[in-house]
């Protein structure tokens, strides 16, 4: 951001806009990889990071002030369930397909090797 011209300040007006955007994102990777969905997450955040960007050096400001989104990402990442925070054990990672890729790679998940043996 400031690469292109912008100021410190403008670059914290692009990052309140990203992150609102991104505010309560699920992380769910299958088989505990970053390859799904992490990876293409990334690049659509890397997409927004840029337009946040443009928007910022265009004088668009964002709502909230940047501290406060971070505060409140803060605050949402503590109330979101654990299955939802990097684990594996909720959202994509828990589809059926999900489960199917996670066994594919390490075989059964400790929770199904239980399951079997009841």
């Amino acid at each position: 951001m400031e690469a292109a011209g912008g100021t410190p300040e403008q670059s914290a007006e692009a990052m309140a806009m990203t992150m609102k955007n991104m505010l309560g994102l699920v992380c769910d990777p299958v088989a505990g990889l970053v390859e799904v969905p992490c990876v293409k997450r990334n690049a659509l955040g890397a997409s927004q990071a840029m337009i946040s960007a443009d928007m910022a050096l265009a004088g668009i400001k964002s709502r909230i002030p940047c501290d406060e989104v971070i505060e409140a990402m803060y605050r949402v990442g503590l109330q979101m369930p654990s299955s939802l925070r990097e684990t594996g054990e909720g959202g994509l990672a828990a589809t059926p397909t999900g489960r199917a890729v996670q066994r594919k790679i390490f075989g059964l998940s400790p929770q199904e090797e239980r399951e079997e043996s009841e």
